[in-house]
């Protein structure tokens, strides 16, 4: 295995043009920087990250801060090891490696993100789970830390962010289940104060205004992204004198919960009630089955990783047309849980 002065000697070139050929650096022309790959791979040469990270002062490690608790045991699988898989995919081809903080439901996340940007081990930062107000997004941009969202907040510091669709989920939702006669319209959101839940309940009141009809506040059900928070608006919504006829499910995995919270009353979705949810994986298992918002996680997770990478000066020139500030689009699959057409009143 040769080092990257041998590397030199044998391409006849500089030990600094091998450097910033093997860092991607745009300072060196096409030709040579296929040489230096070609003999690096040939010679087995792998980089001592250490000392390289103490040269450069970068850690070639960028973070994920998610929350447990509520994201974990609420989607698990389902979408984050998705959106993983894809920032990894990116990030691979530049050497780095993506490390998921893991901030505790029971600890506030801005000191547990201030603890950890003092430890300085990471270049960059993707945040997951925006608040309407999120002192994270201010945090980072006085420390001057690249960062991507993965959510919308009213905190702007000038950051990229990417963020699902919520507003035409919203949308398409309440026009699909308004033209079927429904009128009494049941929403959820998150229990939390994140940003989206203000988002689509915003949108969908719009939308129910624009067909003359009101979001009755009794009908906007708060739960946790999770099966047993989705069983629960389900009791509570058979609990109502007056039930919805329809309710649009903001999160992938309350479907399941509410499914089970119906069937155990003897009412079926698709034939008593109109249910419009998220896909996952688990949807395939219910019945009748669910007419649901669906989207590709690994490719949401390339662009968050292409984004990133895209305002750090290192990699900027290999993602000059990263999506940045995007919706990112869902596509809407016919399922059987929204075939019940009220009669219009």
């Amino acid at each position: 295995m040769k080092g990257i002065r041998h590397l030199a000697e044998h391409l006849d070139v500089s030990i600094g043009t091998v450097s910033r050929a093997l860092n991607g650096r745009p300072d060196v022309n096409e030709e040579t920087r296929k040489r230096v790959l070609e003999a690096a791979r040939k010679f087995g040469y792998v980089p001592n990250q250490s000392g390289r990270s103490l040269r450069q002062g970068t850690t070639n490690i960028i973070g994920f801060m998610i929350q447990t608790g509520t994201e974990i045991t609420g989607q698990g699988d389902t979408f984050f090891m998705s959106v993983f898989d894809g920032v990894q995919e990116v990030f691979a081809r530049h050497k780095l490696d993506l490390v998921a903080l893991l901030c505790s439901s029971q600890e506030d996340p801005t000191e547990y993100l201030r603890r950890a940007v003092a430890r300085g081990f990471a270049d960059g930062l993707i945040l997951s789970a925006t608040q309407r107000h999120d002192a994270r997004v201010q945090l980072l941009a006085e420390r001057n830390i690249p960062f991507v969202t993965l959510g919308r907040t009213l905190t702007d510091a000038g950051q990229p962010w990417l963020d699902l669709d919520f507003e035409g989920m919203a949308q398409s939702s309440i026009d699909r289940l308004v033209a079927r006669g429904h009128r009494r319209i049941a929403i959820t959101r998150p229990h939390d104060d994140a940003n989206l839940g203000y988002i689509f309940v915003e949108r969908c009141r719009e939308a129910l205004a624009a067909h003359g009809l009101t979001l009755q506040e009794n009908l906007i059900f708060r739960s946790t992204p999770n099966e047993a928070g989705g069983y629960q608006i389900g009791r509570d919504l058979l609990a109502l004198d007056q039930r919805p006829t329809a309710i649009v499910l903001i999160n992938e995995m309350i479907a399941i919960g509410f499914y089970r919270a119906l069937s155990e009353a003897g009412v079926s979705p698709g034939s008593d009630i109109a249910v419009i949810g998220r896909h996952s994986p688990h949807a395939h298992f219910l019945s009748p089955s669910l007419t649901c918002f669906r989207l590709s996680l690994h490719d949401l997770g390339v662009a968050l990783a292409q984004t990133l990478l895209s305002s750090m000066p290192t990699f900027a020139h290999h993602y000059p047309d990263a999506p940045a500030n995007r919706l990112w689009p869902m596509e809407l699959v016919d399922g059987e849980s929204d075939a019940f057409r009220a009669r219009e009143s």
